[in-house]
């Protein structure tokens, strides 16, 4: 009887607190809770309540890198069959690099002298250096049959797709140091060996040359430009990449209908299929925060 007394008057005169490192409280149990436990239990504080229009307005961004990817691919398909000749090429390697500037100057606002000045010079080596490599690109895979070749490239463009960074997040803006992830760099030199692969069997230097630059141009600087360009305006990106996909659809058709099945299939998917169907799992997110949850410990420092 004494001891059950002293039990309930050390409760009643200690009052139990909750803390996060303070020891054993007197009076109570290491995983003693009071009534007021499940009060500060909150379901769902976290998730976030996604607009379907706005998920599908962002997807446009995948759709555009695809179509990307596809008309690099309808380049090398008809520079093969030899219905682009090498001077055709090169004009487009022009046009492609002054677009590009253009559109990054308009759009920018940390482009200064000096930048603009690194970037010339960085370039110029650079289309150097890839018209002194062309000859020995042209006869890199000579002991490879074509067959592989194609399964080859085939296989390194899937892979590419499926490891590129298709978030905005992962691209910086000019003038700022870029850090990309281990799986960005695989998708990367994934794309530029598709390239050399391609280059390696058409039928001289000066082609070599410039579907090397095309491609390059494209997998390295198109999502800067792209970047940029929604940066600028979310209105023009969209605009843009409605333009785009209409464009790629439409040469696709004329290459093969069955290319065109396939990708205007891939482009509803992505587009209307996968936003609706975020939306409708969100209804099934279900998630629980409350006093059990790890201890955030916030320090004041005062000067």
């Amino acid at each position: 009887m004494e001891s059950r007394l002293s039990n309930n008057t050390s409760k009643t005169d200690h009052k139990w607190r909750k803390v996060a490192y303070g020891g054993m409280q007197p009076g109570f149990d290491d995983n003693h809770t009071d009534e007021s436990f499940l009060e500060d239990m909150i379901m769902n504080a976290n998730v976030v309540k996604r607009d379907l229009v706005k998920v599908v307005l962002d997807s446009i961004s995948i759709s555009q890198y695809l179509c990307i990817v596809a008309l690099v691919v309808l380049v090398w398909a008809y520079t093969l069959r030899s219905t682009f000749s090498e001077g055709s090429l090169v004009l487009l390697d022009v046009i492609l690099l002054g677009a590009g500037f253009f559109i990054v100057l308009l759009t920018s606002e940390t482009i200064s002298l000096n930048l603009l000045l690194n970037y010339f010079l960085k370039i110029s080596f650079f289309i150097t250096g890839l018209y002194v490599l062309s000859p020995i690109y042209h006869t890199l895979t000579r002991s490879i049959s074509s067959d592989s070749i194609w399964a080859l490239t085939a296989s390194l463009i899937v892979l590419h797709l499926f490891l590129h960074s298709y978030s905005f997040s992962a691209i910086k803006a000019p003038g700022t140091l870029e850090s990309l992830t281990f799986t960005s760099n695989i998708s990367l030199n994934a794309s530029i060996v598709a390239s050399l692969l391609i280059a390696s069997r058409l039928p001289s230097r000066l082609h070599v040359f410039a579907i090397m630059l095309f491609s390059l141009q494209v997998f390295l600087f198109a999502p800067l430009v792209s970047y940029c360009m929604r940066k600028y305006s979310f209105r023009l990106h969209v605009c843009f990449s409605l333009v785009l996909m209409s464009v790629t659809l439409f040469f696709v058709y004329r290459l093969h209908q069955l290319l065109f099945i396939l990708l205007s299939s891939i482009l509803i998917f992505v587009n209307l299929v996968c936003p609706y169907w975020l939306i409708r799992i969100q209804e099934y997110k279900f998630e629980i925060n409350g006093p059990w949850d790890e201890a955030k410990l916030c320090f004041n420092i005062t000067e």
